[in-house]
């Protein structure tokens, strides 16, 4: 009898605290975002520092009670972060579209391969005409070939990095002032992105430092290549000063990692080397010679960057987790944003309103192109450096090298004229 009683009293108390969780919690919901990422094969780490990065800012949005819509429109809902292993194949990105969306996915978010977020904005286009009740917005926060928001920009597509071209206008402002620069050396993989590096580097030396000669312009397969000496030997044999690259992942890491063992002593120009193993792998030979451009590093000096990064050190405090984008922060928040002055979960929408989305998360702004749907931000290169050194508070993924900021470039002046004819639901 005394345990019936027991038992009885334990399930009044759960069922007294039951409203409380539910009145804690969003009311509706779930909102479902479907990560489509390489998360196995050779780029499996880039796919879950992403997922990290997503994680945490779905978090703070559920955080302070979700995503807020009106009651007819399900009242206020949390986000619901799913994932979706491409394993790094467009067959499989396209797989994993179906699975998701099947799942009740109306957010798809992608980036580590621009080939499969042009398969994906294809798969899109045409699901969206079939299915107008189960349409899907792609939100895409690293593929930066140009010609996504350009001859293949969709209404359904919202790229929140910048885009190759954009990249290179933004090293090249740093190369062009380098007069001691006479030979570079451009290589990168072989699919549309890196193909796309290697074309706008091209052009943009030809236009700003005739004086300098290409000394070799290659292409690599992706992903495949497990020893980069061979190719570290005929950048050093060619005499070049600097390398300019697009290479990310295991195909950047092992690259520099080869040139140090090459002996190679000229500058790294890329887009993603301050980051997953490259400091690392450079060691004190990239101390000044290896230079990155990206949307934000941590030795920003304001104080919002430092709360921005302690914060997510702090969420992530293994050094092997120190990897974070504030366009992945932004990308999340310009949703939020969207839906909830959308007022609704009609995607069509959504999408005029995230077109016009404009957003700021500490003190970092930036803003969505209507005609193109290409995100408008400021840009920063930094330079290799030990911790500790004059502008490097901190390092990277623990390795003790940092990047320092040596220019900062306005969204006004990072942004590129668009071909895009943005065809309207």
């Amino acid at each position: 009898m005394f345990i019936l009683l027991r038992r009885a009293l334990k399930w009044l108390a759960v069922a007294l605290y039951l409203p409380v969780l539910a009145f804690a919690q969003p009311a509706g919901g779930p909102i479902k975002i479907a990560m489509i990422e390489g998360l196995s094969g050779p780029f499996a780490n880039t796919g879950e520092a992403v997922f990290r990065n997503l994680v945490w800012a779905t978090e703070r949005v559920n955080a302070r009670g979700g995503v807020k819509l009106p009651a007819s429109a399900g009242g206020s809902q949390p986000l619901l972060l799913e994932r979706f292993d491409s394993k790094g194949q467009n067959e499989e990105a396209l797989t994993a579209l179906k699975a998701a969306i099947d799942s009740g996915a109306r957010f798809v978010t992608q980036g580590n391969s621009s080939a499969q977020a042009a398969a994906l904005i294809d798969a899109i286009n045409k699901h969206n005409q079939r299915e107008p009740n189960k349409r899907v917005i792609f939100l895409n926060y690293s593929a930066v070939d140009p010609i996504l928001t350009n001859d293949k920009c969709s209404f359904w597509h919202f790229r929140f990095d910048a885009h190759a071209d954009m990249r290179m206008t933004a090293l090249m402002s740093v190369i062009k002032d380098d007069a001691s620069l006479k030979s570079a050396y451009i290589i990168g993989q072989d699919y549309s992105f890196g193909q796309a590096v290697a074309r706008e580097a091209r052009r943009q030396l030809t236009r700003l430092r005739p004086d300098v000669q290409i000394a070799g312009d290659e292409l690599h397969a992706m992903g495949r290549i497990k020893d980069f000496l061979p190719y570290a030997a005929k950048i050093k044999a060619s005499g070049a000063q600097a390398v300019i690259t697009g290479n990310w992942g295991n195909d950047l890491t092992l690259l520099v990692k080869a040139a140090k063992e090459a002996g190679f002593e000229g500058r790294f120009y890329t887009f993603y080397g301050n980051a997953l193993g490259a400091p690392t792998a450079m060691g004190d030979a990239g101390i000044g010679r290896v230079l990155a451009v990206a949307d934000w590093m941590p030795n920003v000096q304001t104080p919002q960057s430092e709360a921005f990064y302690q914060a997510f050190r702090q969420r992530f405090p293994s050094p092997a987790d120190d990897y974070v984008h504030m366009r992945m922060q932004l990308m999340i928040e310009a949703l939020v944003q969207a839906l909830e002055s959308a007022g609704t979960l009609d995607s069509v929408a959504v999408g005029t309103q995230l077109a016009r989305a404009s957003v700021t998360f500490y003190a970092q702004t930036g803003s969505m192109r209507a005609t193109d749907h290409q995100f408008q931000q400021p840009l920063v290169v930094g330079v290799m450096d030990r911790k500790g050194a004059a502008g490097v508070k901190f390092d990277v993924e623990g390795s003790g090298y940092g990047f320092r900021i040596i220019k900062t470039i306005a969204a006004a002046d990072a942004q590129q004229p668009t071909t895009c004819r943005m065809q309207m639901p």
